[in-house]
């Protein structure tokens, strides 16, 4: 590192663009940089991706929520969306009337009809547990980048001061010129650590509370699908 701060110093301009400061920097340095700005781009992969997944969920689950509740016979709607479960509404509906064709032929009693409601309410809840896990895929990778960014980050910072304090002690000398390299790439490892941050910590905040308000709608479907199967098999059971 002192081969590094020496050829720093004794350049005669520094290179103080984006680029002349990564190429500039040490390999600690370097190597700090190169994880949040791969930290950077994964995570506004995710917050595109979830951008995308979340407007396809709430506008696919509104056309399926109005189909459900247009008055059509629940297993004409079944054979409309058996072959085309592409969102997680469609999927638990499908799952519970797998399960609700197998009663049907079961008999009157009550015994059989607390059972039928029984596995059906399970069918459900774990169907519905299913689909918001693969809704929260990746939420992970935006929570360890906001939290974990800064401190990446900081590294470079601390880095890059000792760099400075190092061009000191070698040229004896406190000149701006002289600290300025190592200062420089400090600073810039710290922003890309907060250009890392933000918008992952962001993305997690705001798809964290859509992911919330989609589990709250999926659960309300289910609870009320199941409402409205164990009516018939109270129907049926009489």
């Amino acid at each position: 590192m002192e081969t590094e701060v020496i050829s720093a110093v004794s350049a005669g301009g520094a290179d103080f663009s984006l680029w002349g400061l990564f190429k500039s920097a040490d390999w600690v340095v370097k190597t700090v940089m190169a994880i949040l700005v791969i930290a950077s781009v994964w995570s506004w992969a995710v917050i595109i991706d979830k951008s995308l997944t979340f407007g396809r969920l709430k506008s696919k689950s509104n056309k399926f929520e109005d189909q459900f509740w247009s008055g059509k016979p629940l297993d004409e709607l079944y054979r409309k969306t058996r072959d085309r479960q592409d969102h997680p509404m469609a999927r638990v509906f499908a799952a519970a009337m797998e399960e609700w064709g197998k009663t049907k032929g079961g008999g009157r009693s009550d015994v059989l009809a607390i059972s039928a409601r029984d596995r059906i309410d399970k069918i459900l809840n774990v169907s519905v547990a299913r689909e918001l896990e693969k809704a929260e895929a990746n939420l992970g990778v935006l929570a360890t980048v906001g939290s974990a960014a800064p401190f990446v980050g900081l590294l470079g910072t601390v880095w890059g001061i000792m760099n400075a304090f190092q061009a000191i002690a070698l040229t004896k000398d406190t000149n701006l010129a002289v600290v300025a390299p190592g200062i420089a790439e400090a600073l810039f490892a710290t922003a890309l650590g907060l250009l890392a941050a933000i918008p992952a910590v962001v993305g997690y905040n705001r798809y964290s509370s859509a992911l919330n308000s989609f589990a709250v709608r999926l659960q309300g479907f289910a609870d009320e699908f199941s409402a409205i199967l164990s009516g018939q098999l109270d129907e049926r059971a009489r």
